[in-house]
């Protein structure tokens, strides 16, 4: 019988061969073996997945529930060759964190954005390029809905300026797809392609957002950026932690889209699964949620009832 450690190489192994990213996961769980061998347990018992789950005390019952999500998957796993193993039942820590209310941005919210991209400084340490790349990025995620992982993992050879047409190959689960993009897009993408271009000055770069080094464009440094420019247009208040957020770009697009075929007298229902497509969603289900999520969907259901069934009045 192999060991926690191997098994858990081979879980690990096993799930990303699988398409999943398994990134909490994999940092995680050989904290947990290494608790387990600590204790000399040579297979997983509810009591201890329990009690390394709760070891962070500093963090929410929520952050608790996860990582015992974790070890509960893992178990299931390791269960079918050791019959030792003990499966910690879902009713311990039933905790469940809660989605945050997206920002739905308004046309002049997004412009305000542009504006305040193009303003940002150009001089050493940063460069000519950086407003642009900015503009660009979050134009972008405006009128497509990606993620931002998906943005910023876009190379050149992805982008079909002729044929109006991204290829999204940095989806979840390993998945790609064909995202077609407007006119206007594609005049806004080959403006700063160009000025990407004269910027590189024939150095190859993969990418199309790139750092000041020509590099791919780190996460990090867009947040930071989103974080002063949502301040500058009012839109996180100085100091505050919450605020609308980069993800809410995807929110506003499948929100919009759903009003706009309401609005039309579309059936949004028949069309989600088109939606769902467009959005990389790996399930319906997971594009469902948009239409709970925002009062303008229910006012336009509503109104829709209300146009089929007639005043009951």
């Amino acid at each position: 019988m192999n060991t926690l450690d191997q098994a858990l190489s081979e879980y690990l192994e096993l799930r990303r061969g699988l398409g999943f990213k398994m990134r909490d996961a994999g940092l995680l769980l050989p904290r947990f073996v290494a608790f387990m061998q600590e204790r000399q347990a040579p297979y997983i018992t509810a009591r201890l997945a329990l009690e390394w789950a709760q070891q962070a005390q500093t963090v929410q019952p929520a952050e608790w529930a996860r990582r015992l999500g974790f070890v509960r998957g893992f178990a299931r796993y390791r269960s079918a060759t050791d019959g030792r193993t003990e499966v910690p039942p879902s009713e311990l820590l039933p905790h469940r964190s809660t989605r945050a209310r997206p920002h739905i941005y308004t046309e002049q919210e997004v412009q305000r954005l542009l504006d305040a991209a193009l303003q940002l400084p150009t001089t050493w340490p940063s460069t000519p390029l950086r407003p642009w790349v900015f503009h660009c990025l979050l134009g972008l995620l405006s009128v497509t809905g990606l993620r931002i992982s998906e943005a910023l993992d876009l190379k050149v050879d992805d982008v079909d300026l002729e044929q109006g047409v991204l290829t999204i190959r940095a989806a979840k689960l390993g998945r790609w797809r064909l995202v077609p993009i407007h006119a206007s897009t594609v005049t806004a993408l080959a403006d700063y392609l160009r000025r990407r271009e004269e910027f590189l000055g024939g150095t190859a770069s993969r990418f199309v957002f790139i750092s000041n080094c020509g590099t791919r464009l780190d996460i990090g440094r867009v947040h930071r950026a989103f974080y002063t420019l949502s301040r500058q247009t009012g839109l996180r208040a100085h100091g505050a932690r919450n605020g609308p957020r980069l993800h809410d770009f995807r929110h506003r697009f499948a929100v919009l889209t759903l009003v706009r075929w309401y609005q039309s007298g579309d059936d949004p229902g028949r069309k989600l699964s088109v939606l769902s497509t467009y959005l990389g969603h790996v399930y319906v289900a997971g594009t469902y949620w948009y239409l709970s999520a925002w009062p303008e969907l229910m006012a336009q259901a509503m109104a829709r009832l209300e146009r089929r069934w007639g005043d009951p009045s």
